[in-house]
């Protein structure tokens, strides 16, 4: 198994950068090393770049905030309607057996991004954890980051949470 791109994040390029990877504005839309499938009002979505199965997506409020409590009305529904657009869109993409949806809420529950909450949805299949997850802890992803992002970033761009 060859993963370069893990390289960054074992090295704490990927958790803790000079700059929060939910913070995104307009200007990072078109940016391939962003990963953006969606910008909205209040939220965001984008391709996880350590991803747990293809399609791993995160969504985000636009505002840097930490927890649940800090958000306001409007960016609570918004980001909660984004999660069900989410699961639908993965859903028509991937036709996945299931979902994962959570949110590790700081650093000792395993908050890899501490200060700005996020949401992770995994799509899941029966059989997708073999013997490489469990033995050495290592993925086997069929589909490229890049190829995941192509087939989510068209459809999430035409989404309104």
């Amino acid at each position: 198994m060859f993963s370069p791109w893990r390289m960054e994040y074992i090295r704490g390029g990927g958790a803790g950068g000079a700059r929060c990877i939910f913070c995104i504005g307009e200007e990072d839309r078109g940016d391939p090393e962003r990963l953006v499938l969606g910008i909205y009002p209040n939220t965001l979505a984008i391709c996880n770049r350590y991803p747990y199965n293809n399609g791993h997506v995160l969504f985000a409020p636009r505002r840097h905030v930490a927890g649940l409590a800090l958000l306001s009305g409007e960016e609570r529904a918004e980001l909660v309607s984004l999660l069900a657009l989410g699961t639908k869109v993965l859903e028509e993409e991937y036709s996945p057996e299931g979902f994962n949806v959570g949110m590790n809420l700081g650093k000792v529950a395993g908050a890899g991004v501490v200060d700005h909450l996020h949401i992770h949805l995994v799509p899941r299949w029966d059989g997708d954890t073999n013997f490489m997850t469990s033995v050495v802890s290592t993925r086997v992803l069929p589909e490229s980051l890049a190829q995941t992002h192509g087939r989510l970033s068209a459809r999430f761009g035409t989404l309104a949470p």
